[in-house]
């Protein structure tokens, strides 16, 4: 895992290659988007929503589950992520955007999903297989963004923002991971508890699957302001089981800040610890994939701390097998 978190700068230019080759129709009358899938194939999405929230003309929904919203329909775009092409609740959302004849794309590397878009005559942009799809989030958010750039509900400006992230993560390389090692001391046996200040939920919610499915731990993760009107209650004894880590941006509201600046003593006190994580870069993009690169060293630090393999998932493998007798 180490090796392809190594390498995540090459994958995104590799992405930034595929998207720039990849034919996209455009399309009118689109009144909402929803972009189907899940865990390293969803994550793209909600990223991708918060990355165009305040330009966006539409309503973009993350959708996680087997079914669609009612409102699908002729004028919704249904993007469907799924880099296997065989994530069971994404297949039969696809087949119900079929049915309820949306405009759809598909974002994956291989399996059923390729097949039906073939042979439907859909939009498809093929990414690389043969990784494990939380690896390869560099690969979907760059054609989830292609998508919204060629259907005209984000600016191409994004791939501008991509070549100065990949600048700025080979430059802070070394720092990055110096600063993945310390953090993961801190959170080693702990149950880390994941707080965004509003801006990067994605990003935190990111780092909580990396945690759990690279680190083989527990956690959980909040977002500010919402955790200021009930979380926050239940900070009131000290837990040294816990330790905290904050998820800052530029782009954090002046307000959600003044509310964390008044919550975090409450978190020194009852937490083992608490550690800010800044982001650097000059774009939500840079900034959003500063955090994710940082992110997943920290859970791979963690990994090694342990002792254990990042990549398997025989809980999930389990899961999946046991499913398929009915």
């Amino acid at each position: 895992m180490k090796e392809l978190v190594e390498g995540f700068t090459i994958q995104l230019k590799e992405a930034n290659d595929i998207a720039d080759k990849a034919i996209i129709s455009t399309s009118s009358n689109i009144h909402q988007i929803i972009v189907t899938g899940l865990g390293g194939s969803g994550i793209g999405g909600t990223i991708l929503s918060e990355l165009v929230a305040s330009s966006c003309r539409v309503p973009i929904l993350i959708n996680k589950d087997y079914s669609l919203p009612a409102f699908t329909g002729p004028n919704t775009l249904v993007i469907i992520s799924s880099y296997s092409g065989n994530t069971e609740e994404t297949l039969q959302a696809m087949n119900e955007a079929l049915a309820k004849k949306a405009q759809i794309v598909c974002v994956c590397s291989g399996g059923k999903i390729l097949e039906i878009a073939k042979q439907n005559q859909i939009d498809h942009i093929v990414i690389p297989s043969g990784h494990p799809p939380r690896s390869c989030i560099g690969y979907s958010l760059v054609q989830l963004i292609k998508i919204l750039v060629a259907k005209g509900f984000a600016d191409n400006s994004l791939f501008v923002d991509l070549k100065n992230a990949i600048t700025l993560l080979d430059k802070e390389k070394n720092d990055i991971k110096k600063e993945a090692q310390n953090i993961a001391q801190k959170l080693v046996n702990k149950i880390p508890v994941i707080y965004s200040l509003g801006s990067c939920e994605g990003a935190a919610v990111r780092f909580r699957q990396q945690i759990n499915e690279n680190s083989k731990m527990l956690c959980w993760h909040h977002v500010f302001p919402e955790m200021n009107h009930n979380e926050l209650v239940g900070w009131t004894v000290r837990n040294e089981d816990l330790a905290v880590i904050t998820f800052h941006t530029s782009y954090d509201y002046k307000r959600t800040v003044k509310r964390y600046e008044v919550c975090k003593p409450i978190f020194e006190k009852y937490a083992s610890s608490v550690i800010d994580l800044h982001a650097k870069g000059n774009s939500k993009l840079e900034q959003f994939l500063y955090l994710i690169n940082i992110g997943d060293w920290i859970s791979c630090y963690i990994a090694d701390i342990r002792g254990i393999d990042p990549v398997e998932v025989k809980v999930i493998d389990h899961l999946k097998a046991e499913l398929s007798k009915f």
